[in-house]
């Protein structure tokens, strides 16, 4: 029977099991859905763009966007060990500091503020170019300088044309400004938490990974979790747990199995038969992420990645990888972005950006006349929208209805406008306009407030960020409290992006891994 058993070897998953395996007196169970990292495209760094379809992500499709013309967005969920960080495009950010305070100062999560977290950020990271007080150098997460392509050197020029300072490093405490990002790569190659932390702690005798392993429910007895039910065989199996249930299958994931085990909305979890073992109403509420719009530039010639499309292009960026661990396959492709205001009103920025010398690299992104583009998104880093996840079925393989709710609130709508007009002045500066042909998308024909908007609920789509569906906070009503516990059940604790209370103002990924750094202490206490 093992100490821990821990749902999900996602981000978060992979890093707690390492963790607490490292206690050859602990032993541990990861389970996961989906299969082992084999795939070769997870650990080339351009492999992203090949992950937002096909067989390692869930194949969620969101609910019919009231705000966005009843369209239902592609969702993608990572479905392999590594989860996010095994599909994710490797930006690492991490947030600004006034993020946490406020996770502590308004939600209650003492324990929670910058100065408590900075110490976890800099435990995992294993930076290759910075150091001090805001970077770890010996970490198990490689961080990275890439070196970048000479489109995406003259798109922060162009930002500079712009106004925007340039800024060497976005996780520094500072964000404003344009510049490089980071990778979550090494040596050229991913660095998911697979590969970083679990890997390198399989051989443990204390440490068991199950993949491919369906799980059933959280199984709760006299208010205590006491293991798992997975199917084995075919047929339900009880897997008990010595100390404690750790649940890190994501903002998804997590409040799903949740209300599948009885704990949950208990009006909801009524409806669908569900026997209510607790009553906690906001398991799948205070959903959040990162609505996208992307602007898409035509290039006068054969300037960015496009032309890798063509085989003979492949074939030399094949050689030079092998050669050397350089070139576009070394690269996460979305090398530079910047954060700026839309809102001047805000303390910090609130508009965060991401450049791509190519187009239709991502799903649901078209390409240009011509073939040759660049591709800039923007969104809005904190939105006042909330949507929710909620069960279809009470058949654990059947998907939830997840409900973004984009664009509910006009003030995040607004600033999905302020983020568009934004990467259309950077991509006309004189630093770019040399190899610009034209904006594609938005066209000419684009040029009132009304307008703007209408494109924004057109074109907005997921930026992959989704949190907060299992709220950690100080109050009774928050899902989890400070130390990441279910509030009213034992042995049970939710560690993961879903505990986040509010969105963080970056990438979500780093952030992750800071909370599964930090709940592996808390375990360990």
């Amino acid at each position: 029977m093992p100490d821990y058993i821990i749902i999900g070897g996602g981000s978060a998953g992979c890093v707690l099991a390492a963790r607490l395996s490292k206690n050859p007196d602990i032993s541990v169970l990861l389970i996961e859905a989906g299969p082992r990292d084999r795939n070769p495209y997870i650990h080339l760094p351009v492999g992203f763009f090949k992950m937002t379809a096909g067989r390692l992500i869930w194949g969620y499709r969101t609910e019919a966007g009231r705000q966005i013309g009843g369209r239902q967005l592609v969702y993608p969920q990572a479905r392999v060990l590594g989860g996010g960080s095994s599909i994710n495009a490797q930006v690492y950010t991490r947030g600004s500091p006034e993020d946490f305070n406020g996770w502590r100062d308004r939600e209650g999560c003492m324990g929670w503020g910058y100065a408590d977290v900075l110490p976890y950020f800099r435990k995992a990271e294993g930076n290759d170019t910075f150091g001090g007080d805001c970077h770890g150098s010996d970490g198990p997460l490689g961080v990275s300088s890439q070196t970048p392509h000479p489109l995406t050197r003259a798109f922060v020029q162009a930002g500079q044309d712009a106004g925007l300072p340039f800024n060497a490093d976005f996780n520094n405490g500072r964000q404003e400004g344009i510049g490089f990002y980071q990778t979550t790569t090494r040596n050229g190659r991913r660095s998911s938490t697979a590969t970083a932390y679990l890997h390198p702690a399989a051989s443990r005798p204390n440490l068991e990974v199950r993949t491919d392993t369906t799980i059933l429910r959280i199984m709760v007895q006299n208010g205590c979790a006491i293991g798992v039910e997975i199917l084995e065989n075919g047929r339900p199996t009880l897997v008990r747990a010595e100390r404690e249930v750790i649940l890190t299958a994501g903002a998804i994931g997590s409040p799903k199995l949740l209300m599948l085990s009885g704990l949950g909305p208990a009006d909801h979890l009524r409806a669908h038969g569900i026997d209510v073992l607790r009553d906690l109403p906001q398991v799948g509420q205070n959903l959040q992420d990162h609505t996208a719009v992307d602007v898409i530039g035509a290039l006068r010639g054969p300037f960015g990645i496009d032309r890798y499309k063509r085989r003979h292009w492949q074939v030399a960026a094949g050689l030079e990888y092998a050669l050397f661990r350089k070139g576009p396959v070394a690269s996460n492709i979305v090398e530079a972005g910047g954060y700026w205001w839309g809102d001047r009103n805000e303390t910090t920025p609130d508009i965060q950006m991401h450049f791509l010398p190519g187009a239709g690299i991502e799903e649901g992104i078209g390409t240009v006349p011509g073939g040759n583009g660049c591709t800039l998104n923007s969104y809005h880093l904190r939105p006042r929208s909330r949507g929710s996840v909620t069960l279809a079925s009470t058949d654990p393989g059947a998907a939830p209805r997840i409900d973004p709710n984009s664009f509910a609130d006009p003030y995040d709508l607004d600033r999905a406008v302020d983020g568009i007009r934004m990467c259309q002045d950077i991509l006309s500066q004189p630093s770019f306009r040399r190899y610009l042909r034209d904006i594609h998308l938005p066209g000419l024909q684009v040029r009132t407030q009304s307008e703007y908007q209408e494109f924004a609920r057109q074109h907005a789509r997921t930026s992959y960020h989704p949190v907060g569906t299992c709220r950690m906070g100080g109050n009774d009503d928050a899902v989890v409290d400070p130390q990441l516990r279910l509030r009213g059940i034992d042995r049970l604790r939710v560690c993961d992006s879903s505990v986040m209370p509010r969105l963080v103002s970056a990438n979500t990924n780093a952030a992750t891994i800071m909370i599964a750094e930090r709940a592996a202490d808390l375990l360990m206490e």
